[in-house]
């Protein structure tokens, strides 16, 4: 499921507020959220800002770098994992993981000629509860 990673246009450098940024997301398992990312960059990067984390976010996804994952009102979370994927969120306790069926896109593609939209996308987002929290 890797994928080569893009480089950014030379007119779009890649600070190193950027850079800080992005490693954060490629060094963790998780799916963080801009909150998270910003004190885990604050770690290596003391002077940087809520709002250039924001807006490092905008370019990475932009640039392809990154995946925003959104849920509902809940906060964006960013995955490092940009290549076509399914998710599965606990309802419990938050975590998402991601996980690949191929049959997914088939599914959603009869969906959308069922329900005659054009699809921009094709996700898959099970909902339910962890092993984890199953467990307790």
């Amino acid at each position: 499921m890797a994928r080569a990673v893009e480089t950014p246009r030379s007119e779009d450098k890649l600070t190193r507020q950027r850079e800080a940024v992005l490693q954060v997301i490629r060094a963790r398992e998780d799916h963080p959220t801009a909150n998270e990312i910003f004190q885990a960059a604050r770690l290596n990067l003391p002077t940087i800002s809520y709002a250039t984390v924001y807006n490092s976010l905008r370019f990475l996804k932009e640039a392809g770098l990154v995946h925003e994952i959104k849920f509902g009102d809940g906060a964006s979370r960013y995955d490092r994992e940009t290549d076509r994927h399914d998710h599965a969120i606990c309802n419990e306790c938050g975590k998402l993981v991601d996980f690949d069926l191929p049959q997914t896109a088939e599914l959603m593609q009869a969906a959308a000629r069922k329900s005659k939209f054009k699809a921009a996308s094709v996700h898959l987002t099970l909902k339910g509860v962890c092993p984890d929290c199953r467990a307790t």
